[in-house]
């Protein structure tokens, strides 16, 4: 049967999940947005505000129909992510894991509910990933990582073993991060940097080997 999806945000990353939901032949019936934009996905409602949000859901439970929601919203917006989750829940909205067919996940994996996993993505054996995570193209998060709630994982970004990451950090693209390393809540590592020491929360890194800046 055919899914019905709505998601939050009408940018690049709606753009990214609107392909992987049509790879599963499934499709976007409503986009929203706290700005007036171009819509995202062509033929498909954008819906201002959370008002507008509201009124659309409201005349959905006459409906009785099975939707799912995510929130289309990239970078270090974790807080942002989770924020929409709740609000979807509030409407008896799914909140599903999605994943691009070319990703690959090991079933001894877990990932937490609108996590979004895209393409050529690798996630190993025995990891755990958190609700609304983003785990960007060609990332790598390798065996037994711990990654909290909200973690945006750039492209390109490795993260070897036993790495464990906080809630609502944003991994920058094409940065290492070695194993047993521990990333803070909140902590930015930058794009390209090499994460050798633990960074403590709400910091940002820069540089390889990676220095905390102001």
């Amino acid at each position: 049967m055919t899914k019905k999806f709505i998601l939050w945000g009408s940018s690049g990353q709606a753009k990214v999940l609107a392909d992987i939901i049509n790879l599963m032949g499934d499709h976007v019936v409503a986009l929203f947005d706290n700005c007036n934009v171009k819509p995202a996905v062509s033929g498909v409602p954008l819906i201002i505000g959370e008002q507008g949000f509201r009124r659309w859901a409201e005349s959905q439970k006459m409906e009785n129909e099975i939707i799912f929601g995510l929130a289309a919203i990239g970078g270090d917006r974790g807080i942002d992510r989770l924020s929409i989750h709740t609000l979807f829940r509030e409407y008896g909205f799914n909140i599903p894991v999605l994943s691009h067919p070319s990703a690959v996940i090991s079933e001894s994996a877990f990932i937490g509910a609108g996590t979004q996993v895209l393409s050529q993505a690798n996630i190993s054996a025995g990891a755990t990933l958190g609700e609304a995570c983003i785990v960007n193209s060609n990332a790598s998060v390798d065996h037994e990582c711990q990654i909290g709630d909200g973690v945006h994982i750039a492209p390109g970004a490795t993260l070897c073993g036993c790495v464990d990451v906080g809630s609502n950090a944003f991994i920058g693209a094409g940065s290492v991060i070695l194993p047993r390393i521990t990333i803070g809540n909140g902590s930015i590592v930058g794009a390209g940097a090499v994460v050798t020491k633990n960074v403590p929360p709400g910091l940002t890194v820069v540089g390889n080997p990676a220095k905390f800046i102001n």
